[in-house]
C-alpha cells in the first residue's frame, strides 16, 4: 500500500459512524450528492451541554460537507413554548460559534401539515378518536401485550373529516378528540400503534395567535417539516430510534414515489455525571430558586456555562473528545473541567488577587514608597506581553501562604524562613502579631532590595514563591466559589431522594472580603483571568463599579477532590 493509500486509510478510521455514511452517500450521488442538516429544538427551555453536542454535530457536518444546516423551532406545543426560550436558543448557537443558513419554524408548515393529515383522512390513514388520554393509553396495550382497536377506528372518513374541520373551528373542548393514524395495533413497537397525530389546544401560539385551534405531534410534524425543508440526514438522539418507523411511515405516505427522502440516523446522547439534563428538572431547580435562575453557574445550560466561565473553543474541544457512538454512557464531569482548563490555560491572563487576606508588612521597606514591577499576562504565549503591578510596603498575602509552626516541607512564610513574592523580592518572615482571638492578623517580614525580579541572578535561591497585591492599591472584590451542584455522581439514579435532597449544600461559597490587582478595573463581563495559584475566574455580569465579582471556573488542577 502507498502513502497516499495508507493517509486515506487513517483518515477513514478517523471519521465516526454518521461521517463514514455521509462520505458512502456522497460517494453515490445519494440526494444530488448534498448534504443538509438542521438543528431542531424545541422553544420549551434553555440549551444545555446536551444539546451543545447535537448544534457540534448537526452544524458541524454541513460546515466539513459544504452543506447546509438549518435552524427550524419545533413550535407545535404552545403550552410549553415561549419566545423568551426562541432568543436565548439563537444566542446560545452563535456564541458557541456556529450559525444557521436559514431559519425556520415547524409553525410555517402548518398548512401543509394540517393539509396532508386531510389527505391521511381521505386515504384511510387517520381516524377521528374521541376517546380521554387514559383510555387510549389502557388501549394500545403493552410491549408484550397487543393494543385493542379504538371503537372509533373505522369511524365514516366523511364523519372524520367534519370533525377535523370543526376541531380546528374550535367548537370542541379540549381533549374531547384527536386525530389519530391508522397503523397498526398489534405491532411490536409501541409508537405504531395509532398514534395521535393532532390534538386540540386553546392556548395562544408565540407565532400564529389564535389561528389554530388543532397542534401536530412531534412524530408527525417533525418528518414533515425536514421534507418540505429538503433535509438529507435527520440526526437525532438514540431515544428516537424507536421512532423512526414512524418517521419513515410518514414520510412514505407523503413523498409518494419521489426519489428523494430525508433519512433519520441515531446517536449517543450526552449524559454528565454530577448533573441533570432533563429540562423538567432543571425548570423545577429554577421555579423552586434552588438555583438563582436559567444561566445560575452551576446550571449545565450554555448560558449558565458562560456565566460560569467557560469558553466556546472548550465546549467544542469537550465535545470532539467525547465523539459520536451509537451507545449511551456518561461522561465524568473532570473531562468538561479538562477541557476548559486547558483552554484558559493557553489563553487567560494572569492577574493577581488574594481571597483570604492577611497583611504583610516589609518593615525595611521605605514607607510612602511604592514601584511598579512587571507581571508577565501569559507564560503561554508571550506575544501578549506584560503588564505593571504596584509593590508597597504593605501588601496583602493569602491567609494560607503562613503558618506559625510549619511542618518540614512547607516552603511559604514561617518565622525565619525565606519566600520570594512573585516579579518582586526575595523575603524573610521576622514576625507575626495576632488579635485578641488568637488569629494572626499581621506577618512582618523585611526584604533584599538585591533581589527583585529581573535583576542579575545574585545566586541566591528560595524553594517557595507565593502571590501578593499592594494594600494602598488592591480593589475590593466579590468572588463566588462554585462546585458541582449535586453531591451524588449520578442524581437521576437515586429514586428514593428527591432533587432537593440531592443538592450539594457546598456547591457555591460567597467570599466578600478579597482583593484583586488594580489593573482589574477595566475588565469587562465574561473576562477571563487566572488568578495566579487559585485558579480560573471570569467576571460576572453582576459587577458594577465599585463592585467587582468574580466566578470561579475551575481549579488550576484536577485533584479529584470536590473544589471547595
Amino acid at each position: 500500500m502507498n502513502n497516499h493509500s495508507t493517509t486515506i486509510e487513517e483518515n477513514k478510521k478517523s471519521l465516526n459512524f454518521i461521517e463514514l455514511m455521509i462520505e458512502k452517500d456522497l460517494a453515490e450521488g445519494v440526494d444530488g450528492g448534498r448534504v443538509q442538516t438542521r438543528f431542531p429544538p424545541e422553544p420549551n427551555g434553555y440549551l444545555h451541554i446536551g444539546h451543545a453536542k447535537a448544534i457540534c454535530l448537526d452544524f458541524g457536518i454541513a460546515r466539513k460537507y459544504n452543506g447546509t444546516c438549518n435552524l427550524r423551532f419545533d413550535d407545535t406545543n404552545p403550552i410549553k413554548e415561549d419566545v423568551e426560550y426562541v432568543d436565548s436558543i439563537m444566542e446560545d448557537i452563535q456564541w458557541l460559534g456556529f450559525q444557521w443558513d436559514n431559519l425556520y419554524y415547524a409553525s410555517d408548515y402548518f398548512p401543509q401539515l394540517y393539509d396532508f393529515a386531510v389527505t391521511l383522512i381521505k386515504t384511510g390513514h387517520a381516524y377521528i378518536d374521541e376517546q380521554s388520554s387514559e383510555e387510549i393509553a389502557t388501549q394500545k396495550g403493552t410491549p408484550t401485550q397487543p393494543g385493542i382497536d379504538s371503537p372509533y377506528r373505522n369511524r365514516p372518513i366523511a364523519e372524520s373529516l367534519d370533525i377535523f374541520h370543526r376541531m380546528n373551528q374550535g367548537e370542541f373542548s379540549e381533549g374531547s378528540y384527536t386525530l389519530r393514524a391508522k397503523m397498526d395495533m398489534s405491532s411490536p413497537n409501541m409508537h405504531f400503534r395509532d398514534p395521535i397525530i393532532y390534538r386540540i389546544i386553546y392556548t395562544p401560539h408565540h407565532r400564529t395567535g389564535t389561528e389554530w385551534k388543532v397542534y401536530p405531534m412531534y412524530d408527525f410534524a417533525h418528518g414533515q417539516s425536514d421534507y418540505f425543508e429538503g433535509v438529507t440526514h435527520s440526526l437525532c438522539t438514540l431515544e428516537f430510534e424507536v421512532h423512526r418507523p414512524v418517521y419513515d411511515y410518514y414520510i412514505d405516505l407523503l413523498k409518494g414515489n419521489g426519489d428523494y427522502r430525508p433519512r433519520q440516523t441515531e446517536f449517543n446522547r450526552l449524559s454528565l455525571t454530577y448533573t441533570v439534563m432533563s429540562k423538567r428538572k432543571l425548570l423545577e431547580l429554577v421555579k423552586n430558586n434552588w438555583v438563582t435562575g436559567w444561566d445560575d453557574p452551576r446550571m449545565p445550560t450554555l448560558c449558565g456555562l458562560r456565566r460560569r466561565g467557560y469558553t466556546p473553543s472548550s465546549i467544542r474541544a469537550f465535545v470532539d473528545r467525547i465523539g459520536y457512538t451509537k451507545y449511551d454512557g456518561t461522561i465524568d464531569m473532570a473531562l468538561l473541567e479538562h477541557s476548559v482548563r486547558e483552554d484558559l490555560n493557553a489563553t487567560a491572563r494572569r492577574v493577581a488577587a488574594v481571597i483570604h487576606p492577611v497583611k504583610l508588612i516589609i518593615t525595611n521597606y521605605p514607607e510612602g514608597l511604592s514601584e511598579m514591577m512587571v507581571s508577565v499576562n501569559n507564560p503561554e504565549n508571550p506575544d501578549e506581553g506584560t503588564h505593571e503591578i504596584a509593590f508597597s510596603r504593605e501588601l496583602y498575602i493569602e491567609k494560607d501562604d503562613f503558618m506559625e509552626e510549619a511542618p518540614k516541607n512547607y516552603y511559604r512564610l514561617t518565622v525565619g524562613q525565606e519566600v520570594r513574592l512573585r516579579c518582586a523580592y526575595i523575603i524573610k518572615c521576622t514576625g507575626f502579631k495576632k488579635n485578641d482571638e488568637g488569629e494572626v492578623i499581621e506577618v512582618h517580614a523585611e526584604y533584599d532590595p538585591q533581589t527583585k525580579s529581573g535583576m542579575p541572578d545574585s545566586g541566591r535561591k528560595v524553594k517557595g514563591t507565593i502571590h501578593w497585591v499592594s494594600v494602598a492599591h488592591a480593589l475590593p472584590a466579590e468572588v463566588r466559589l462554585y462546585d458541582r451542584l449535586f453531591s451524588d455522581e449520578n442524581p437521576l439514579e437515586q429514586k428514593e431522594k428527591s432533587l432537593l435532597e440531592l443538592l450539594n449544600p457546598d456547591s457555591l461559597k460567597i467570599i466578600t472580603n478579597c482583593f484583586v490587582e488594580k489593573d482589574l478595573s477595566t475588565a469587562k463581563p465574561f473576562d477571563h483571568f487566572q488568578f495566579q495559584r487559585i485558579g480560573y475566574f471570569n467576571l460576572d455580569p453582576d459587577s458594577k463599579d465599585g463592585k467587582l465579582i468574580f466566578n470561579r471556573t475551575v481549579s488550576l488542577k484536577d485533584t479529584g477532590k470536590k473544589q471547595l
